[in-house]
């Protein structure tokens, strides 16, 4: 494996500045700056082991609430992100245009330079992706309003208290209910401590 260059660079500099809150996001932190020495790494193309994603928690301007979008593709209630585009300059910025794509906030503030959180979770196969992970970077943004509105990927999007985000439930295509999804909840654990 190659120095980093390029984004996978600024990656690898924002991972350095990561301190993991548990062991299981020791690991994730461990699995990422390898990943982050590979070529293309923060390509959607880059199938194996996955590729770098960037998303956002949202918070309400009082802090209270998180801003969740009900994700038309995975059918779960998560927070804005995803792919890193050519033109994003870095992983911050991407995580900004998931935002403004996902529920129209242009103007969300950054709470911390660094990462909020870390996460590698499992892709499905769909059309002709494999079967992938995503090696997703997180960061803290408060918006500046309680307005907003639902973009693409999202079916629905909503403000929720943080004492409510685990009496949510998403239905799935035959009306099963579904837990909420731990990495949020893992991440309003670390919000409301």
């Amino acid at each position: 494996m190659s120095a980093p260059t390029g984004l996978t660079a600024e990656v690898s500099s924002l991972l350095e500045r990561y301190a993991p809150a548990d062991d299981r996001e020791a690991r994730h932190l461990a699995d990422m700056r390898a990943l982050a020495l590979a070529d293309g790494s923060c390509s959607r193309d880059h199938f194996v082991p996955g590729h770098f994603t960037a998303s956002a928690f949202v918070l309400s301007p009082d802090g209270g609430s998180l801003l969740l979008i009900h994700h038309a593709k995975l059918d779960r209630w998560l927070q804005p992100g995803g792919h890193i585009e050519p033109d994003d300059v870095d992983l911050i910025a991407a995580a900004r245009r998931e935002v403004a794509e996902e529920v129209g906030l242009d103007d969300v503030q950054l709470l911390e330079p660094c990462p909020f959180d870390l996460d590698i979770h499992e892709i499905p196969a769909r059309k002709a992706d494999p079967v992938h992970r995503h090696f997703d970077v997180r960061f803290l943004f408060r918006a500046p309003s309680l307005e907003f509105r639902a973009g693409s990927d999202a079916l629905a999007a909503r403000w929720v208290p943080l004492d409510q985000v685990s009496a949510m439930e998403s239905r799935g295509p035959v009306g099963t209910a579904r837990e909420p999804d731990a990495s949020v909840m893992r991440a309003v654990a670390k919000l409301r401590a």
